[in-house]
């Protein structure tokens, strides 16, 4: 399962991600799509950073992700941090939650992971019927450059006394999905290394793949902050 293994040193490897800006994005798409917003699902939660900020600025969180792995740590993030969030293993292409919500959002790739067009547009198309009307459903994508870029480079790698990986990056043929091979080093009590590898693949996606899509699905007022050409692209809609 993707991202199983990437769990145990995600957070490790994250300390350049400022999970407080990414919050104060969110929560600012989500507002602008619908200010009373209170009740939020978190898609592709992974160790529930946002989840948890989100919380406790006073939402009520539910988070998910289909890793059970990074589940499992995003609720030991949750108890350590005094809050109650449910996270619950669903694939997004399939979310069912028990009642409507206010806002939903997928961050930090979630939706390059969905690797067919299809695939975008079913996560598109039950994220529409899990909002309430007047919904907020909000989104990011890393862009077609930045992928494109990762490709070029081909191997990115970092070396810690405990923990170290090696991370090598192709484009298939088409240009239109990146394959990631992660192998992952991880010092243990004995002080030998565990050895752990994981595929990741992401579907390079456009602006204009993006925007029928959400058409299609019944948003309304989509907008968008980047493009193509920048490193990360932003989607924001409402539920009529």
């Amino acid at each position: 399962m993707m991202y199983d293994a990437l769990s145990e040193v995600y957070d490790f490897f994250a300390y350049d991600f400022d999970y407080g800006l990414w919050t104060d994005k969110y929560e600012a798409l989500i507002k602008a799509q619908n200010p009373s917003a209170r009740e939020i699902c978190d898609c592709g939660c992974g160790t529930g950073s946002i989840a948890v900020q989100l919380s406790k600025r006073g939402y009520k969180v539910t988070g998910v992700d289909l890793s059970s792995e990074m589940l499992a740590r995003a609720g030991e993030k949750a108890r350590r941090e005094g809050v109650h969030i449910p996270f619950v293993r669903q694939d997004m292409r399939l979310l069912t939650l028990p009642h409507p919500v206010d806002a939903l959002f997928c961050a930090c790739d979630g939706v390059n992971y969905l690797r067919q067009t299809r695939d975008a547009a079913a996560f598109f198309a039950r994220a529409h019927e899990c909002l309430k009307p007047g919904g907020a459903f909000a989104f990011d994508i890393s862009s077609a450059s930045k992928l494109r870029a990762m490709a070029e480079t081909g191997l990115f790698a970092e070396d810690d006394e405990d923990k170290s990986y090696i991370w090598q990056n192709s484009l298939d043929k088409s240009g239109s999905v990146l394959t990631m091979n992660l192998s992952l080093f991880i010092k243990q009590q004995n002080g030998m290394y565990l050895k752990k590898c994981e595929t990741h693949v992401q579907r390079v996606y456009s602006v204009k793949d993006i925007l029928p899509l959400l058409e299609q699905a019944g948003f309304e007022n989509v907008l968008t902050d980047g493009a193509d050409s920048d490193e990360r692209v932003y989607f924001s809609a409402r539920k009529a």
